[in-house]
């Protein structure tokens, strides 16, 4: 059935429609194939869902050769729901992108731009979607490549400096993944993941410290890359740097897919039976955790107001790395359905942020005193993001902490009920103070014009899609999380 291409398809047209937005010569229609390009993505991923909800996973061979010879996507649930939710949260930041790139690249740099977003996200898909190991690596490089583009698009003193930064501790985490990938394949010579984990089963017990090591490599190479806590330096200065919409996708999805290579690496090539005789659940536990309470900690002690969303996706991580470390199918269900309720909730706080940014001039959360009466839509959206980070019910935020706690107390780890409770309070300390200053308190309300600075509705409407998706998630997450269970097995 030709609907089982859609994945590669997908790769494909964002790819190849990349390299053409260089030869067009008005930015118009360059962003017109950029949307249209992404849409279409959108299309073809839903329909993709559609039938794996329908009829099932199922793998698709690329090229002439069957596995393990040849390469191979996997797609399941889990692929199905990420490939909507990745081309969906691009869609949208690309539409709201076509209203305020302008005022933050140079003229000549925006076909550049939205050429490096269509690889960033292509490669990002073929990493969610990919079977086998080596090509995982392959989109992983062209991934970072495309991830400092966006970040030194801007060309700017911050903007050098902060692509270098990454670039520098992103090449050492991608060449862990290497030598993981290089130790699992001297052991099983398989590089497709289910003919790894079929010869794995066999052959563990003999080589245990290569396991070991080969579990500590991947961990900490895509620990980097996920920004899981303290291998997160790279991030609040690549975030806090980029344009907007840069900063929206870096946060949102790039993390994530990192992530999800983790999880499929850790649960489907190695297994729960193996990784569960190894310390190495434990310790993303224990890191997971940590990141909850110092990324929170971090941003509270920040006055750039990117800065704090920046550090708050730190803390955000962690929540996933605690699900992941549970070594649960339930946990990880969890952690999976937190992904969703980040990217959703995350690319809007930092279009939120970016539209205040352009309208006003100023980062700094002082100078933001009083916003909300001159831009009280972009702040009650920007509210509604925020309560669903500090956990408040109905929002996917909170159902992602209630059902970690749950998942705690199913493996007796208690004390992690308050690690979660504490994290959430963290949050509001340095969330909340955003909005309540934004509108109220006369003082900071003096001399500001009602509606004085709001963008217009239609440039807005992305930011409002992605809130109402992000409500809908929390509405429809115990079927949501069902389905993730099924694509776990």
């Amino acid at each position: 059935m030709i609907i089982k291409s859609f994945p590669l398809l997908v790769v494909l047209i964002l790819f190849v429609t990349s390299f053409i937005m260089l030869l067009l010569r008005k930015n118009k229609f360059v962003k017109a194939l950029s949307i249209t390009s992404m849409g279409v993505a959108f299309i073809l991923s839903t329909a993709a869902f559609m039938h794996v909800i329908n009829k099932g996973k199922f793998f698709y061979k690329i090229g002439h050769f069957d596995a393990p010879i040849g390469i191979e996507f996997y797609i399941g649930n889990i692929e199905v729901i990420m490939g909507v939710l990745f081309t969906f949260v691009s869609l949208m930041i690309i539409w709201y992108s076509i209203y305020s790139i302008d005022k933050e690249l140079k003229e000549n740099r925006i076909p550049l731009y939205y050429m490096l977003i269509n690889i960033l996200i292509g490669s990002l898909l073929g990493v969610v979607y990919t079977n086998d190991l080596f090509n995982s690596f392959v989109f992983i490089e062209i991934g970072t490549l495309a991830s400092c583009g966006i970040i030194v698009v801007k060309d700017k003193k911050e903007n050098i400096k902060a692509t270098l930064k990454y670039l520098i501790i992103s090449c050492l985490g991608s060449g862990l993944v290497l030598m993981g990938i290089a130790f699992l394949y001297s052991i099983t010579g398989h590089l497709n993941i289910s003919f790894i984990h079929k010869e794995l089963v066999y052959v563990y017990r003999s080589y245990p410290n290569a396991i070991l090591i080969s579990l500590g490599l991947f961990t900490i190479g895509l620990g980097v890359k996920s920004a899981m806590f303290p291998l997160h330096t790279w991030l609040p200065d690549a975030h806090s740097s980029a344009p907007t919409s840069s900063s929206a996708i870096l946060s949102s999805l790039v993390l994530k897919a990192f992530v999800l290579l983790l999880i499929k690496i850790l649960y489907r090539a190695f297994g729960i039976e193996i990784i569960s005789k190894f310390p190495i659940l434990n310790i993303i536990l224990v890191l997971g955790s940590t990141g909850m309470i110092m990324g929170s900690v971090f941003a509270i002690f920040q006055k750039n107001i990117k800065r704090v969303i920046a550090y708050s996706s730190v803390a955000q991580m962690g929540y996933i790395f605690l699900g992941i470390g549970l070594g649960t199918e339930f946990g990880v269900a969890i952690a999976v359905f937190h992904i969703i309720a980040h990217a959703v909730t995350k690319s809007a706080l930092f279009l939120t942020v970016g539209a205040m940014i352009e309208k006003t001039g100023y980062k700094e959360i002082e100078n933001l005193k009083g916003i909300g009466k001159e831009m009280p839509v972009t702040l009650a959206l920007f509210l509604m993001g925020a309560l669903s980070m500090i956990g408040i019910p109905i929002l996917p935020g909170f159902i992602s902490k209630w059902y970690l706690a749950i998942a705690s107390i199913r493996v007796d780890k208690l004390l992690l009920i308050g690690v979660i409770l504490s994290s959430s309070l963290l949050n509001a300390v340095y969330y909340l103070p955003i909005v309540i200053n934004g509108f109220f308190g006369e003082e900071n309300l003096k001399d500001k014009v009602y509606n004085a600075k709001s963008k217009p509705i239609k440039e807005m409407l992305p930011v409002i899609a992605l809130v109402m998706v992000m409500i809908y998630t929390g509405i429809i997450s115990g079927k949501l999380i069902n389905l993730i269970q099924l694509g776990i097995v």
